[in-house]
């Protein structure tokens, strides 16, 4: 034992890893365990030592004991750690299964796109998704949805590829390359003039939350991942970044997709 109140070497090790400010990916890395145990571990540690913030465990570590909590108290924090625990172990799960439905697709896009925007919805907490391929000079086409309502769906259809205008967040999205996180898309200026995406967004598709993520390959934007709430619910930091990791996901699918036909080009 350590003598840190009975935390284990293991333990004693992620403990003053993490309070020092590695991330759980760098510490299962370097302990060559799982990102999800590393999770289990911290959980467990907080328990012993009662600390729920890394700041606490923090203090704790360099001899600075903090206050006493009830049993109530812990009792609250064991809970969210444990319901964070199961969400980042689902977030894993998808993120495998995703990875895993790329690699037996063999570049087959109408395939793995929807799955991929499916998980995406389902973490995130979204209404419905919509995979934009870029096609340069501002103009995109919307080549993967799930979810949207058939008037907006429509309505991209009759659309084609069709050129954004600059305030619209797809422009923003374009010209900036970062993600754009809207709070609502009827509070905005835009939505007072006569901008057609905007318009089919709000109206047709009902949406009122938005985030727009560049898909870069290289510095080569290649589509934007967008996923839509039909309520006020602002997109979290935490939800943003894992909406991130599924744009990735994306990018990945679809340089594996060019890769294929490139391939069964050279061969035909």
């Amino acid at each position: 034992m350590s003598g840190q109140s009975g935390l284990s070497q293991r333990e004693l090790q992620i403990a003053q890893s993490y309070a020092g400010g590695e991330t759980y990916q760098t510490i299962a890395d370097t302990l060559c365990i799982a990102p999800s145990t590393v999770r289990t571990h911290l959980a467990t540690i907080y328990r012993k030592l009662e600390v729920s913030s890394k700041l606490e465990l923090a203090t704790y570590l360099n001899g600075d004991a903090p206050e006493p909590r009830s049993q109530s108290e812990m009792a609250a924090v064991v809970s969210e750690l444990a319901l964070s625990l199961e969400e980042a172990i689902s977030r894993e799960k998808a993120l495998s299964e995703v990875l895993r439905i790329i690699s037996a697709s063999q570049g087959d896009l109408d395939a793995v796109m929807p799955l991929i925007l499916t998980y995406a919805l389902e973490l995130c907490d979204a209404e419905f998704g919509i995979l934009f391929e870029y096609q340069q000079d501002g103009r995109f086409l919307a080549n993967h949805t799930v979810g949207i309502p058939k008037p907006f769906r429509a309505w991209l259809d009759a659309q084609g590829v069709f050129t954004v205008s600059p305030e619209t967040g797809l422009g923003r999205m374009n010209s900036q390359r970062e993600t754009i996180n809207i709070i609502d898309v009827k509070s905005e200026a835009i939505y007072q003039t006569d901008d057609p995406l905007r318009y089919a967004t709000a109206d047709l598709g009902g949406a009122r939350s938005f985030v727009a993520i560049p898909m870069l390959a290289g510095d080569s934007l290649v589509g934007a991942f967008t996923i839509y709430r039909q309520t006020v619910r602002p997109f979290s930091e935490d939800t943003t970044r894992l909406a991130q990791m599924f744009a990735a996901q994306s990018v990945i699918a679809l340089e594996n997709a060019r890769m294929i036909r490139a391939i069964q080009a050279a061969h035909s």
